[in-house]
């Protein structure tokens, strides 16, 4: 079976995840902290984890697995979707890959650094009306892409 899940916790693009699974017949799991307002769906399923820092993190890494999409803009539990065998879009559509994502974790610790010492001091730009088509698109693609993957047996 194929899965969708979701780094719930802020993702400003749940609406969009929703319709696209919709369309394909996928189960969505949306992982947060908190609860939040989720359609009612047998195919969507609300998943309230603890507030254990990265304890969504986790519960989504210990269950992902080939064939199945990640949804988050957090680049370490994108990291940890791909050594799973996942496929991982962000929430502004760009698909990480076992190519990418190296340069995605240097360039985060980067700006990590950077925020430390004061250099820079603002976040991501915010969702503009091209990132939620460039998302969609990503995730069409993505969902694509794993349904070519058969996931383990058993």
């Amino acid at each position: 079976m194929h899965e969708v899940y979701v780094d719930a916790d802020g993702c400003p693009v749940k609406d969009e995840v929703y319709r696209v699974a919709r369309r394909h017949g996928w189960t969505v799991h949306v992982v947060a902290n908190s609860r939040m307002s989720v359609p009612t769906d047998e195919k969507i399923r609300q998943v309230v984890v603890g507030g254990r820092f990265d304890e969504a993190d986790d519960w989504i890494a210990e269950r992902i697995g080939p064939g199945d999409v990640a949804v988050t803009a957090d680049i370490p539990l994108a990291a940890r979707c791909l050594e799973k065998g996942a496929t991982v879009i962000g929430t502004k559509g760009n698909l990480f890959t076992e190519d990418s994502i190296g340069d995605s974790l240097a360039t985060r610790e980067l700006m990590s650094q950077l925020r430390q010492a004061g250099v820079v001091t603002g976040g991501p730009a915010p969702m503009a009306k091209n990132d939620r088509s460039r998302f969609l698109a990503g995730l069409e693609e993505a969902i694509r892409a794993a349904a070519r993957v058969r996931p383990p047996v058993g």
